[in-house]
């Protein structure tokens, strides 16, 4: 019995690492410019973070999802997040629901609309160490967006918080 949890612990490790590599991407895959991120596989079926509305601009809603390295710290308050953590935010249009509404005596429902894009941070303080240890990529339609700018910004507004949070804007919903 042993030796099967042996070879069960392996084969989990040595899947984290498929998982972790494959987001890191290479030149010439559908990476992000200046750190080179991508889309994680099977991220959509990782655990709930937090949700989030964002009004102003962008007037969106938010599900923020993590890879197990990040869900555990954000449960368990670790910061500065491990190396190998991974935060997923996926935005959608905030829209009110007609649909929803008609059962209510007054509008009041809103979902998540149309898909608007997809970020995401990685964290590997080696080689992200220029931007504290986070790398950024951003996606549209599945399709890195290769804005050199956009992707810049990332890092810049994080930048401006605190920290002591490790830069991550983020915290755990119970």
């Amino acid at each position: 019995m042993k030796e099967f949890l042996s070879l069960g612990s392996v084969l989990s490790a040595a899947s984290a690492i498929f998982i972790y590599a494959a987001t890191i991407g290479t030149a010439g895959e559908n990476v992000s410019p200046v750190y080179g991120v991508g889309l994680p596989e099977g991220y959509r079926d990782w655990r709930g973070i937090t949700v989030a509305h964002e009004a102003g601009q962008n007037n969106d809603i938010r599900a923020v999802i993590g890879n197990d390295v990040a869900y555990e710290a954000f449960r368990a308050g670790t910061l500065p997040f491990p190396d190998e953590a991974i935060i997923v935010r996926l935005a959608y249009e905030f829209k009110s629901s007609p649909r929803n509404d008609a059962v209510f005596p007054a509008p009041q429902s809103y979902i998540a609309g149309n898909p608007t894009n997809v970020q995401i941070s990685v964290k590997d303080s080696k080689k992200y160490a220029d931007s504290d240890g986070w790398g950024y990529g951003q996606f549209e339609n599945g399709i890195a967006n290769q804005s050199i700018p956009l992707t810049k910004s990332c890092f810049a507004c994080h930048q401006k918080l605190d920290r002591k949070n490790d830069f991550v804007f983020s915290h755990y919903s119970p």
